[in-house]
C-alpha cells in the first residue's frame, strides 16, 4: 500500500481523490496517532514507577505484620 491509498474498513481509497475535508481528517488522525504514541512512550515509565511504589508499600505493609505475629504479648502491669 502506497502513501496515497488508506484502507478503511477493508477497502482501499486513493487520497488524491478524497476531498480538502476528507485530507484534512486523515492528517489530523494521523497526528493524533503520533501523539498517542508519544504519549503512551512517557507513560511507560510513570507506570513502572507506580508499580513499583505500589509494591514497595505492600512489601512495607507484610513485613510489618509479619513483625506483629513475631512479637511477643505484652505483659500487663500490676497496679
Amino acid at each position: 500500500m502506497s502513501d496515497n491509498v488508506i484502507n478503511i474498513n477493508g477497502t482501499e481509497h486513493k487520497i488524491d481523490s478524497m476531498t480538502d475535508s476528507q485530507k484534512y481528517i486523515i492528517r489530523q488522525i494521523k497526528e493524533l496517532t503520533a501523539q498517542e504514541d508519544k504519549l503512551s512512550f512517557q507513560l511507560d515509565p510513570i507506570r513502572v514507577a507506580k508499580n513499583a511504589y505500589t509494591n514497595a508499600l505492600m512489601k512495607s505493609l507484610e513485613d510489618k505484620d509479619e513483625f506483629k505475629t513475631k512479637e511477643e504479648p505484652t505483659k500487663k502491669v500490676s497496679e
